[in-house]
């Protein structure tokens, strides 16, 4: 059982992963990410399934933290900065490194650490409509732990502008960029979903798995542990500086940053 998550098995071949916390637009916290991290192992290991789908309830996909958490980590120490960090990197490498395919079923608002989930995801449908954010340098902050996966997702040039100017931008451009492999209207998400885990079930289920293996195996430098290490230690870094405290205390008081 899970308290964040709504697990469902559709078919014999088919999980989906519902982030299950509408009521704050599906921000994460440190539960979250434990519940992830433990959903996506084990059901990367069941030997009948074929694909995953990874969705949110209620009217966003993933708004970024949870404002509760981040005042919490407003007053952490560089160490537990750190051990948070890896904890979300580690979630995002899980999702990412899971054998089977995810299908990321977008809608609403996808910010910050959102844009991370969506990342890691193998193929993503958005709704129209829909924006997504960056937007950590706002907070006097910086995308560390996802950048290896968004990178990766949107193309170092796109991530060279989304990066410093934490500006929004909209499933079109998303779409426009690659990042986005399918754009349709909201009515129609959950059959151009349907439609793409229909494909992947009718196709080798270990073809699949090696397919996508053998992307991730060619795909420019490996995330690997010195990788995620390094990401983990540079929003720590920011985290515990000044600059990122002031710009996390400002925004959970709804006040101008002392820099603007």
């Amino acid at each position: 059982m899970t308290q964040t998550l709504d697990i469902r098995r559709p078919s014999r071949h088919v999980a989906e992963v519902w982030l299950n916390r509408p009521e704050v637009r599906n921000a994460f916290n440190d539960q979250v990410i434990v519940e992830l991290t433990g959903a996506f192992r084990a059901l990367g290991a069941e030997p009948e399934l074929r694909a995953i789908v990874l969705g949110g309830h209620g009217k966003a996909f993933c708004a970024g933290a949870d404002l509760n958490w981040m005042r919490a980590m407003a007053d952490y120490s560089w160490e537990q900065n750190h051990a948070d960090a890896r904890g979300l990197a580690e979630m995002l490498w899980t999702i990412y490194s899971c054998p089977l395919p995810v299908v990321g079923r977008l809608h609403g608002d996808c910010y910050a650490g959102g844009v991370g989930l969506a990342a890691v995801c193998d193929v993503l449908v958005a709704a129209d409509g829909m924006n997504f954010c960056l937007s950590e340098a706002k907070l006097g902050l910086l995308p560390a732990t996802i950048a290896p996966y968004v990178l990766r997702a949107m193309g170092e040039q796109a991530a060279r502008r989304y990066f410093v100017t934490a500006e929004r931008f909209s499933a079109a451009e998303a779409h426009r960029l690659g990042m986005v492999h399918e754009l349709c209207d909201a009515a129609e998400l959950d059959a151009r979903v349907a439609a793409l885990v229909a494909a992947l079930v009718a196709n080798g289920p270990a073809a699949v798995k090696a397919c996508k293996r053998l992307v991730q195996d060619l795909a420019q430098q490996d995330i690997d542990p010195a990788l995620r290490e390094d990401t983990a230690r540079r929003i720590a870094d920011i985290r515990a500086s000044d600059e990122g405290k002031e710009g996390v205390m400002s925004f959970l008081q709804k006040r101008p940053a002392a820099w603007i």
